[in-house]
């Protein structure tokens, strides 16, 4: 016996959504496949929330900060990124989720998903043209930061422990790698 699964189209997700099918249900779209999402602990929502508020703080009205929102990408991909920064479009958004051009970056806040975030997700990313994508490793107390996309994927992947660091949209921005770990440090 041949298993096959089917694979959902954005249209067909959508559609899905608009007549409720998955109201009870938290899910995300990853290259066609439903992936239900594990419920929020308290310590992810928490890093969501604290290093939100950060970022727009140091980022103003330069860009806006998405908490556990949808984006939507050109691989049947719609994933819900723990923060998404993106540009500021007001009223663009009640007719759609970000695409790949309005999105400057995206972090995920890993613990029991790192290794999903690290390869996955990392290359759902790449391949959608998301210019810089950062996961902070919670267990390991880390950032790892990929960027200098080129061809459908990340040319460098660096990893982090303290400093501060500059996304490549806002060079004259800097965000310390401690606050992502520890929102309420202030180096």
């Amino acid at each position: 016996m041949t298993v096959t699964t089917y694979k959902w189209t954005l249209d067909r997700y959508h559609q899905a959504i608009e007549a409720g099918l998955f109201d009870d249900q938290p899910i995300e779209l990853l290259r066609g496949d439903l992936i239900v999402m594990p419920p929020e602990r308290e310590p992810h929502a928490y890093y969501n929330s604290e290093v939100g508020d950060y970022l727009r703080a140091l980022l103003g009205n330069r860009a806006k900060i998405r908490e556990a929102h949808p984006i939507t990408l050109p691989n049947d991909s719609e994933p819900i990124p723990d923060l998404a920064i993106v540009k500021p479009l007001g009223a663009v958004y009640l007719e759609h989720h970000p695409y790949p051009n309005d999105i400057f970056w995206l972090i995920e806040f890993s613990n029991a998903t790192l290794s999903k975030d690290l390869t996955e997700k990392r290359a759902i990313y790449a391949e959608a043209g998301i210019v810089e994508y950062w996961v902070v490793n919670l267990k390991d107390k880390e950032l790892k930061l990929f960027r200098d996309w080129s061809s459908g994927d990340y040319t460098t992947e660096a990893t982090y422990k303290a400093g501060n660091i500059a996304p490549l949209v806002f060079p004259d921005v800097q965000i310390s790698v401690q606050r992502l770990m520890n929102p309420e440090s202030n180096p």
